[in-house]
């Protein structure tokens, strides 16, 4: 009798999470994460999906109730709308994020693995990289030798293909417990845990894996 008590005060005292606002809370986690992160992350495909699903069917039900011309739905209307331009900024301000690092290192994005990057970033990665190389071509590297004039050459151990800093300094929260990282003091290598709320200062090489996985969010 007990335990069917304490299992029915549980339910009661737990608040109920909808989907629509765990996935909120994920779009703005994967938002601070690529604003914050030096390199791309591992696209969200079916986070996204659900996102814009959901802004669709709100941008038709503002319609809906719009054409029916109740002044009394005024109020719904303007909380229907706040909503929607919350999310559509927070969707738009990550996928330019991911645009600009696109822009800033073209090839690297290219040569990440594909769950980096969405089809439609890798066309226009690809465009954007095509369109790069035959303005340098036209400008000045049709005059080099042929062995010059690759923009991926990495002959004599020198790459030419730009990559994001793996060494810079990110502020980072642990979300749960997930071992330890090698940091680099003033007397050398030490090892710190990473535990559940603990807030660092840590090179993005040492959490980059721990921040795609989840156990990490940039701050």
């Amino acid at each position: 009798m007990d335990t069917d008590i304490s299992d029915i005060l549980a339910s009661v005292s737990s608040p109920t999470v909808y989907p629509h606002t765990l996935d909120l809370q994920a779009l703005t986690r994967a938002w601070v994460n690529e604003r914050s992160a030096p390199e791309l992350l591992p696209y969200p495909a079916d986070l996204i999906a659900r996102v814009s699903q959901r802004l669709s069917a709100q941008i038709l039900k503002i319609e809906s109730l719009t054409s029916t011309n109740n002044p009394g739905l005024k109020s719904t209307l303007v909380i229907y709308q706040t909503e929607l331009e919350r999310v559509k900024f927070l969707l738009r301000s990550y996928l330019r994020a991911r645009i600009a690092k696109i822009d800033a290192n073209p090839h690297h994005s290219l040569a990440l693995p594909s769950s980096h990057l969405s089809p439609l970033e890798r066309q226009y990665a690809t465009h954007h990289q095509s369109l790069l190389s035959t303005h340098y071509h036209t400008s000045f590297l049709s005059a080099f030798p042929a062995s010059l004039q690759r923009l991926d050459d990495t002959t004599g151990g020198v790459s030419m293909v730009d990559r994001p800093d793996e060494d810079t300094a990110v502020f980072c929260r642990v979300l749960r417990d997930c071992g330890g990282v090698d940091v680099q003091g003033p007397e050398g290598t030490a090892q710190v845990e990473l535990r559940r709320g603990d807030v660092w200062v840590l090179r993005w090489r040492d959490v980059r894996g721990r921040v795609e996985e989840g156990s990490v969010e940039m701050i």
